[in-house]
């Protein structure tokens, strides 16, 4: 009864040891403690596009305009290679401030300012959803 007992103890620690986590990436790190900071920001994952001095976020349920700013400039570099033509939007995530614009300006009813940048990723080529018109 003992011999069983000792089996069934080492079987439950080898099985609890292989649960430990493997060793996580610092950029694994990075993303996991900017998705779940505390601090007033959001992670929005949407398409983005600059275009002739204005800015927008769209995601499946909203559009935002975005603040012009250095962040916002950074993002459009590296969204530019993923870009056929200047209007093409491009999926990304980042972590913004969200807010409401002022009344008096014209624009959507939210306005975000991009804190992070977390991911940019290229487009579907095989997304149905742009119509485009021939001349």
């Amino acid at each position: 009864m003992k011999n069983i007992g000792k089996v069934l103890l080492v079987c439950l620690l080898v099985m609890t040891c292989k649960n430990e986590s493997k060793g996580t990436t610092e950029f694994e790190k990075d993303i996991n403690k900017s998705y779940s900071q505390d601090d007033g920001l959001i992670t929005v994952k949407g398409d983005f596009v600059y275009y002739a001095d204005a800015a927008v976020l769209q995601t499946k349920t909203n559009i935002y305009g975005v603040v012009i700013d250095e962040n916002m400039h950074k993002l459009d570099e590296q969204v530019k290679p993923f870009k056929e033509e200047a209007t093409d939007m491009v999926p990304v995530t980042v972590r913004v401030r969200k807010f409401e614009k002022d009344p008096n300006e014209e624009g959507w009813q939210y306005r975000v300012e991009i804190k992070e940048i977390l991911k940019v990723e290229a487009p579907d080529k095989n997304k149905e959803d742009v119509i485009k018109i021939g001349n």
